[in-house]
């Protein structure tokens, strides 16, 4: 019994030794570990991070107050009615008897349209009256009202467009109007507060808060045009485009323009453009009656685009040149094929959403800084940028007036006389481009560069597009009453 308790306690005594041993050992291992590898040294942080304040006591800071803001920037948003008035046109109905045998079946009956209206925001921006709005807003209008904060009310005046940018200049007659400050949109940040001011109902200018999202943003909604959005979520519904993003300090940052939206209402997301391509879009409409484009002169695309990502380019980030345009500043400064802009007069370019903002802030003649990378070498070069048509000369307004005619859809006897089944009918001409080509009453002008002329604002947007190409020509072909037919080149040239 003795011995068997002796073995007893001799054995808990080894196992209480060994689980002190062990103890001791997990002890020290443990603190060895707790002593070498905290958190950073497995996770090693950049040194160069930096704290959004260097407070202590960063929970007692205040929220940004935007009431200010708010305040000063809701007299400066406007109500804006759109209305284009009813048209006449012709439509295909059921003939008669007759029609059917000795016709093609149908007849033809001249309508009225009913009047179309549209509501959106607009921001002034000059005491005399002057204020930039969208384009989509006032597109196509044949009467503009303008509904201040305080109701008044005015009737407003298109100045003029630019459909590229989406942007449009109106006048209202007035004097010592509220205006709003303009702010810095390149010095915007991501995650800056940020209030989206407009007038969607007339009930008075409504305001949202958020943060700048993002920025550079495109979307391809303008068909080409130029895209740099502000992105926000501060809630822009319809009826709001045309009005203001506005800073934490009261300055106007962008016009609002664009959300997207599965249902067209705010659902996350707003677009603003920003007050750098603002700025210069209106004052040139206002200077000289269309935009002063300046263009480098060459199609590409970003270097993270897909059908890129096989070429070692050297970079990350920048704009790929596809393809040097003949006749342009790029070409003229030896840009090449393959080579990657990564910089304009020092500002780093990361897309090309990012390069039109910056090209549109330019005119034509304007000197800048290039820098590229060429065989992953750093090259910079002088550039004098070009208009649309290859020089720098300024680029006239041309409206209808300067063909020196009139026009009107052609009527239905015309048609059916002659089995067309549209055209513009020139119902008189006087001095202007059109008596320069030769171009008489009662021609009925069938296509413009190719593209039929069915209503007179056809002929506008060919005229807009060949005003802004290096040829500035429109070749109209089309027939006379008679039958004849007949072709003719209308130059556009304006001289100095």
């Amino acid at each position: 019994m003795k011995t068997t308790t002796k073995m007893i306690v001799g054995a808990a005594a080894l196992v209480l030794f060994s689980s002190a041993v062990a103890g001791v050992t997990t002890y020290s291992l443990m603190d060895k570990q707790q002593v070498s590898e905290s958190f950073t040294d497995i996770f090693t942080p950049n040194p160069q991070a930096k704290l959004a304040s260097l407070s202590a006591d960063v929970a007692a800071a205040q929220p940004v107050d935007l009431t200010r803001a708010a305040e000063i920037s809701v007299h400066a948003v406007v109500h804006i009615k759109s209305t284009q008035n009813g048209r006449e046109q012709i439509v295909q109905t059921p003939g008669d008897i007759f029609d059917f045998f000795f016709g093609d079946g149908y007849g033809q009956r001249r309508i009225r349209t009913q009047p179309k209206v549209g509501i959106g925001s607009g921001v002034i921006i000059s005491k005399d009256g002057y204020i930039v709005t969208n384009n989509h807003v006032i597109k196509d209008a044949d009467e503009i009202e303008v509904t201040l904060n305080d109701n008044r009310k005015y009737k407003g005046r298109l100045i003029g467009t630019d459909p590229d940018t989406d942007l449009a200049l109106i006048k209202i007659e007035g004097d010592d109007l509220p205006t709003i400050a303009i702010g810095d949109s390149d010095a915007l940040k991501v995650g800056e507060w940020v209030l989206a001011v407009g007038n969607p109902f007339n009930l008075t200018s409504t305001v949202t808060a958020g943060i700048v999202s993002a920025k550079a943003r495109t979307l391809g909604v303008y068909n080409g045009g130029i895209e740099s959005f502000i992105q926000t979520d501060a809630a822009i519904n319809e009826g709001n485009s045309g009005g203001a993003l506005v800073n934490a300090r009261g300055e106007l940052v962008g016009i609002n323009s664009v959300l997207t939206s599965p249902t067209g209402t705010y659902t996350g997301y707003g677009f603003a453009i920003p007050t750098s391509i603002m700025v210069k879009v209106v004052a040139d409409i206002k200077q000289y009656g269309s935009v002063q484009r300046a263009v480098l002169g060459i199609k590409g695309g970003d270097v993270n685009n897909e059908e890129l990502e096989d070429k070692d380019l050297g970079t990350v980030e920048g704009v790929y040149v596809g393809e040097v345009l003949e006749g342009g500043a790029a070409a003229e400064a030896d840009i090449q094929p393959e080579d990657v802009i990564t910089a304009i007069d020092g500002k780093k370019v990361k897309n090309m959403a990012e390069l039109q903002e910056i090209m549109a802030k330019h005119r034509p003649g304007d000197k800048v800084k290039v820098t590229l990378l060429r065989d992953k070498k750093e090259m910079k070069l002088d550039v004098q940028l070009r208009n649309t048509q290859g020089n720098t000369k300024v680029v006239k307004h041309a409206g209808m007036d300067i063909l020196g005619a009139a026009f009107r859809e052609l009527p239905a006897d015309l048609k059916k006389q002659l089995r067309l089944s549209y055209g513009l009918e020139v119902t008189g001409v006087s001095s202007g481009k059109m008596a320069e080509a030769g171009i008489r009453k009662g021609f009925i002008i069938l296509r413009v560069n190719g593209q039929p002329m069915r209503k007179v604002e056809d002929l506008e947007n060919a005229l807009r597009e060949a005003n802004q190409s290096p040829d500035q020509v429109l070749f109209m072909s089309g027939v006379f009453p008679s039958g004849k037919r007949g072709n003719y080149a209308v130059d556009l040239s304006q001289s100095e």
